[in-house]
């Protein structure tokens, strides 16, 4: 994980009169199911991966407030994941509103894309995360598309950079120190090839369904070892105790007496 501090951290920004009317759900379901397991996913394994750090904090499909312009026209959605680091987790919050978080904005988002949001997800709003968010790291997937994942990175420049896939189709992204990529599975009941997180390893960042299983299969293989040592160490006592006895009958046949051996 890298800890270089977002651009946007240091802007310092409030709307001359900060509105007290916002509205935190613009009450539109997600594209699908599939769309909406997708950001869950996400959101749940960050969050699992960082279980005991306070210093972040990531949400989805809620309101970035920003402007003073853009709370009026109420034109913009949240992003499907975001997350901001360096900040106080344990706070609870309805949305990001960014004059309430000392000017911070996300470091890094994902949206999840359709072919009826394609063209916004990686033209408007592309746009708007790379001038006027500066968020580090930047991220498109269509959960019905497997190769549609791509990302962007802001350069020394300010200036949105396509991020080059690994050997295996990845992309990593900086801020989190993690890599974003697919595998296909079933979750809830949908069966997909799902954007998910990898940590430097290329190990799969678990759901916590997921590490909970982990935990009790390494437990159970733990006892199965177990089981297996406490087997073989009866056999191997067993077989001691039979060639004891072989032996203590041929000596029987030969005329000695084995107890007094």
């Amino acid at each position: 994980m890298t800890t270089d501090k977002n651009p946007a951290a240091t802007v310092d920004w409030e709307p001359p009169t900060p509105p007290t009317d916002l509205i935190f759900d613009d009450g539109e379901p997600l594209e699908s199911n599939r769309h909406r397991i997708a950001m869950n996913v996400l959101i749940r394994s960050l969050q699992q991966a960082w279980a005991d750090r306070n210093d972040f904090f990531t949400g989805g499909n809620m309101f970035i407030y920003y402007s003073s312009t853009q709370v009026r026209n109420r034109d913009f959605r949240g992003p499907d994941l975001f997350a901001v680091l360096n900040v106080d987790g344990n706070n609870s919050r309805q949305g990001w509103v960014v004059w309430e978080e000392n000017g911070r904005y996300p470091d890094v988002i994902v949206e999840l894309m359709s072919p009826s949001t394609a063209a916004i997800d990686k033209g408007i709003k592309k746009n708007l995360y790379e001038q006027t968010f500066r968020t580090s790291d930047y991220f498109v997937y269509d959960p019905f598309d497997p190769n549609s994942l791509q990302g962007w990175h802001l350069d020394d420049n300010q200036q949105y950079q396509p991020l080059p896939p690994n050997e295996r189709g990845w992309l990593w992204c900086k801020r989190l120190g993690l890599w974003l990529g697919t595998i296909e599975g079933t979750i809830d009941r949908e069966t997909a090839v799902w954007l998910r997180f990898y940590d430097v390893a290329f190990n799969l960042v678990l759901l916590p369904e997921e590490a909970a299983a982990a935990q009790t299969q390494a437990a159970v293989t733990q006892a199965e070892i177990a089981v297996a040592q406490a087997q073989a160490a009866l056999a191997e006592a067993e077989a001691a105790a039979a060639t004891a006895a072989r032996l203590a009958a041929r000596l029987r046949e030969l005329g000695e007496n084995p107890d007094i051996l």
